[in-house]
């Protein structure tokens, strides 16, 4: 069968259509896939971390090093330590008397599931002039610091004749029971507050100072 020109002509036409279609198609793919690679362009800078204020103050001092750090050997309690860790010099190195009233307390707090976990007890005077640095620091006044923290020459933790308890359930356990013991609270500012009075076993808890400032303790 002979071919006329218009078979001949048709062929090359529709082989150059199929090319620019093909053309088109892959221009498409190219110019979509474009903006995507050219918009991923790296952060500027790496996201935040943790700093350092977001550690309690003594332990970040610790970290930090130097010589005002503080450390466990200065008192400073980690955390879920209670009155029955001897390893703890927070504890370990706390009154004897205080100690044991504490964990007779203690003892007789669990059969109403009540733990004492020791929020503070002794301290070294680093420890305790640098709480009162950072207490001053923080209110801007040491009249006001002198309400919740006292020197090292007037404070009952360096003695070790003081404990601060954690979670309520163990100072309110106290307050409802711990003139039995002799264990009493001696700030109304500071419910988490202990020491040893022997004689509130017969005679009850004197009435709490207002703050540390109202304590004659503390006029030295």
């Amino acid at each position: 069968m002979t071919r006329t020109p218009t078979a001949r002509r048709t062929r090359p036409l529709l082989l150059a259509i199929g090319l620019v279609v093909a053309a088109a198609v892959i221009a498409t793919i190219l110019g979509l896939r474009s903006p995507r690679t050219s918009s991923a362009s790296p952060p500027t800078k790496p996201p935040p971390t943790p700093s350092s204020a977001s550690v309690p103050s003594a332990m970040a001092s610790r970290e930090r090093g130097g010589q005002d750090a503080v450390g466990e050997a200065d008192g400073v309690v980690p955390d879920d330590v209670t009155v029955f860790d001897d390893t703890t010099p927070g504890v370990g190195r706390l009154d004897p008397e205080l100690l044991k009233a504490l964990r007779q307390a203690a003892s007789d707090a669990s059969d109403d599931g009540v733990t004492f976990y020791v929020n503070s007890g002794w301290r070294s005077p680093e420890y305790q002039n640098r709480l009162l640095d950072e207490a001053v620091s923080e209110y801007s006044s040491e009249a006001e610091a002198a309400r919740w923290v006292a020197t090292a020459d007037t404070s009952p933790h360096v003695s070790g004749d003081a404990v601060d308890l954690g979670r309520s359930d163990a100072t309110a356990w106290l307050s409802a029971h711990g003139a039995a013991y002799g264990l009493c609270r001696i700030y109304d500012n500071e419910p988490w507050h202990y020491e040893l009075r022997p004689e509130a076993a017969d005679h009850g808890c004197p009435d709490p100072y207002a703050d540390p400032t109202d304590d004659p303790r503390m006029q030295k």
